[in-house]
């Protein structure tokens, strides 16, 4: 039974996702249960979520410079008005793709002591993906690891680190090399810190939106199709909101069964075979939303080129990703070589199986398993078509 089946067989008392007004509940195979909350004003003194999640602990509040900028006055005050005195400290840190290191996640632990964090206590990370990230990887180090917290304030946040397990931190010129399965305490989203969000970062949550929508959901494919400028205009937010909770439910309901990826065939990662290769060798020039739209298209015009999507729906996928303005090929990185060497890559870090995912229609995909299967001359065939057809946009 596929992750999306399973997840609809019963609700939030059994195996599966639960969606409700205010979010969802997880429950998978293995125990692991938590919850992803979905409210207004997080940061509101008035708001009760967060600090009824932290339960008189101590807490200690990663965010990195420009949310301290933003929103660092508005969560001083909420932990001011709803914790103890003395039982809370905020601090910054780098946030950018750079500073996903190992040295990073290190410098939040060493914080956490210096503060006296003890196993008891709370980190709580208020950012985007990389700020949860190496805040829930140090976390699942700290005293062999404590609970931590996800403020997620970027729609990748939203739709895709905020609502899974894995945590990490690139090392060896690899991305995520090193990481863990810790579920967070609570990952809470406020649709209204997306309105800060310049163009660029609603773009790449885009991408990881777009990615399921062409795996598992034709209809909100269409919709994004009718509206590739979501997030970027003036409306009352009620296509936003459909557009992320759709996003959200499909992505815990495809993780729910496979959660720690014992099975290392998963449709969500569509996108994301070249993309480490395209981020690592083009030096994080472009975002990871970026790179995994450039992976789509490449991966869509490789499904063309195998037999297994027709042309149609290929130029629908490349042309959407298009429309909503991120790239589709990157000339530095899109070279035989480098996307031969992600293959080799990607077939090696999934047990010795290639499984890359391919669209085979709108909302429906399936998996190339062997490295033989993708010959070198259908390799440079998708790069050049891409090449030819209109350059990184």
């Amino acid at each position: 039974m596929s992750g999306q089946a399973l997840a609809r067989v019963e609700g939030v008392h059994g195996e599966g996702v639960h969606e409700d007004p205010g979010g969802f509940d997880l429950l998978a195979p293995d125990g692991t249960r938590y919850r992803v909350d979905v409210t207004d004003g997080v940061l509101d003194p008035h708001n009760p979520l967060l600090a009824g999640y932290v339960e008189g602990r101590r807490v200690v509040a990663f965010v990195g410079p420009t949310v301290d900028r933003l929103y660092g006055d508005r969560l001083r005050a909420y932990l001011n008005a709803r914790l103890e005195p003395g039982s809370w400290s905020v601090h910054t840190i780098d946030s950018g793709e750079r500073s996903k290191t190992l040295e990073s996640a290190e410098r939040v632990c060493a914080i956490a002591k210096e503060t006296g964090l003890d196993r008891h206590g709370v980190m709580l990370a208020v950012g985007g993906g990389i700020v949860a990230d190496v805040v829930g990887f140090a976390a699942s180090m700290y005293s062999r690891g404590i609970r931590y917290i996800k403020v997620n304030t970027t729609l990748v946040g939203q739709v895709d680190v905020g609502v899974g397990v894995k945590t990490g931190v690139n090392a060896l010129n690899t991305k995520n090399m090193f990481g863990a399965y810790h579920p967070a305490h609570a990952s809470l989203n406020d649709p209204a810190l997306l309105a800060t969000l310049p163009a660029r970062e609603i773009r790449c949550g885009l991408a990881e939106i777009v990615k399921m929508a062409v795996i598992l959901d034709a209809d909100l494919f269409r919709a994004l199709e009718e509206h590739p400028d979501a997030f970027q205009r003036s409306t009352d937010g009620a296509f936003e909101t459909y557009v992320v909770r759709t996003s959200m439910r499909l992505m815990m309901e495809e993780l729910c069964p496979n959660l720690r990826e014992h099975d290392l065939a998963r449709l969500v990662d569509f996108g994301h075979t070249f993309s480490p290769v395209i981020e690592t060798a083009g030096g994080h020039r472009l975002e990871h939303g970026e790179a995994v739209a450039v992976d789509m298209a490449l991966s869509a015009h490789l499904a063309r080129l195998l037999g297994l999507l027709d042309e149609e729906s290929c130029e629908r996928v490349v042309n959407l990703l298009r429309r909503i303005g991120l790239p589709v090929f990157d000339p530095d990185t899109c070279t035989p070589e480098l996307m031969t060497q992600a293959l080799r890559a990607s077939w090696q870090r999934r047990g010795r199986k290639l499984h890359l995912v391919v669209p085979t229609g709108i909302g429906k995909a399936d998996f190339v398993e062997q490295l033989e299967d993708v010959p070198a001359d259908v390799l440079r065939g998708a790069l050049d078509a891409l090449a030819q057809a209109g350059g990184t946009r």
